[in-house]
């Protein structure tokens, strides 16, 4: 008899699972996604739980750390939306957000490997979005560190090569108090995150196995970054 929270291996996902994000996007709103729950359930919430074991596991060649929990607010993002302090009303994100971060730090404090579905685009991202408090000083030391900066400027180099991939997370106009302004690495001391991306129309591989290929193929390449930044850990 197979476990109850036995996950059935990725098949891909469906043409159901876009036009339900097409359609949350039109309407947004409770009345529709309770009338659509069960394509919520059949073919987004189901197919993403089997993503994200069989990710995790293609994944963790890369970096074994890494946590892929095939569950809502764990790697899957949930759909609700807090409005409580926004001007945005609207109750649903129109994307599937999956995560598989590095480490025993809680998941938003923690580099990973993202996957984000909102059609027609597919997105994937290596790094931090944005640094937690707790490490954005140590992330400055290690960018202006001889070594280890000169390390992450050669790795990002490496991966940019690729144009398909971009750069990502700077946030501050200037060079925070204390650091050189001309330092070689001046330019991501201006980061409160480090991530690098990529993104394109939704591939045909959306719709079959082949997903977990395509995408292995990008995270593998922006890998590197990955692993600096896990080092800060």
């Amino acid at each position: 008899m197979p476990a109850v929270n036995a996950v059935a291996p990725f098949k891909g996902f469906s043409k159901e699972t876009v036009r339900f994000f097409n359609g949350l996007r039109r309407t947004n709103s409770r009345d529709w996604f309770e009338k659509n729950r069960a394509v919520y359930e059949n073919h987004v919430l189901a197919p993403a739980k089997s993503f994200v074991v069989d990710m995790g596991a293609r994944l963790r060649t890369l970096a074994p750390r890494i946590a892929a929990v095939p569950q809502v607010n764990k790697s899957i993002f949930r759909l609700n939306r807090d409005t409580r302090f926004s001007l945005d009303p609207s109750p649903y994100k129109t994307n599937l957000g999956i995560y598989f971060w590095d480490g025993s730090r809680p998941r938003m404090e923690a580099t990973g490997f993202y996957f984000h579905l909102e059609p027609p685009t597919l997105i994937l991202g290596v790094g931090f979005y944005i640094f937690p408090d707790i490490l954005i000083d140590r992330y400055r030391r290690a960018v202006v560190d001889p070594k280890r900066g000169a390390e992450l400027a050669r790795r990002l180099a490496r991966i940019l090569e690729n144009k398909e991939f971009k750069l990502g997370g700077q946030h501050y106009k200037r060079v925070p108090a204390g650091f050189d302004p001309g330092h070689l690495n001046a330019e991501l001391l201006k980061h409160n995150g480090l991530h690098v991306g990529f993104e394109t129309r939704i591939p045909e591989e959306l719709y079959s196995a082949r997903l977990i290929d395509y995408c292995f193929d990008k995270f593998r390449k922006m890998a590197p970054l990955h692993d600096w930044l896990a080092k800060l850990l």
